[in-house]
């Protein structure tokens, strides 16, 4: 699947394929197998079933990549809003090469690529990825403490941006380390069943993103809907990193 978003901090998503099993407290509401399942009628979390897309989505990320090329902007794809790329799974790991040659060849694009298994980045990286490609941001998600050591294997991997997504935010993040951290996104949960989010996780980790000098995007409050109190003290705070650029060509 492939689409304009409403995610606030990107400007396209794309799925390689479809589908991943559930790892930690903040998976307990997905809202991507609440999509998969309600919208398009698939039962694709769990150990077995995966969904690959359809050749049309693919296409489209070369018609994103050529229109951002020759209007000279830069377009941020998230990678991949409804499963992780760097799942174990059979049909993830057959399907990663093809998504690699793909990020490679669209260099216009921002590539976004999150996941809850930072663990496993390093050995699932291309053999030319060197210091990092440029057009290519590294991020974990990381929805309280418990899980906060996802960042140290994150911090270890050369990459132009390395982001955290603390979403959704189910607890105070005190506990991490921003060193090697370019950037953080900030947001409660949507949807029937949110979970409770205080203000003051934001704003503590907001003050401590100023001294350190990491970006900071507050995407929302926890709401039946997302996009709903996007405003942090009556503010709209949403920065962006700045990507190490390189300017290197991949062969």
């Amino acid at each position: 699947m492939s689409f304009e978003t409403i995610i606030a901090w990107t400007d396209h998503t794309f799925n390689p394929w479809m589908g991943c099993e559930k790892v930690s407290a903040g998976c307990a509401h997905c809202y991507a197998e609440t999509l998969t399942k309600n919208r398009m009628g698939l039962s694709l979390w769990g150990p077995n079933s995966r969904r690959q897309v359809t050749k049309s989505p693919w296409n489209n990320v070369r018609q994103w990549n050529a229109a951002a090329s020759a209007a000279g902007v830069r377009r941020r794809v998230f990678c991949a809003s409804l499963c992780d790329v760097f799942e174990d799974h059979p049909t993830a790991n057959a399907t990663r090469p093809r998504l690699w040659d793909v990020i490679r060849e669209c260099t216009a694009l921002d590539w976004q690529l999150l996941t809850k298994r930072p663990e496993r980045i390093a050995g699932e990286l291309p053999e030319d990825w060197g210091d990092g490609w440029d057009h290519v941001w590294l991020g974990t998600s990381i929805e309280n403490n418990a899980v906060v050591h996802r960042a140290d294997h994150l911090r270890n991997i050369p990459a132009a941006v390395r982001f955290v997504s603390y979403e959704p935010a189910l607890g105070p993040l005190d506990a991490l380390e921003l060193t090697g951290i370019d950037w953080v996104i900030v947001g409660g949960e949507s949807g029937p069943g949110y979970r409770r989010f205080d203000h003051q996780w934001a704003r503590d980790l907001e003050t401590r993103c100023q001294v350190h000098g990491t970006a900071f995007f507050f995407k929302q409050s926890a709401a039946p809907r997302t996009e709903m109190g996007i405003t942090l003290d009556g503010r709209i705070v949403r920065e962006y990193p700045e990507p190490r650029r390189r300017s290197v060509t991949h062969a």
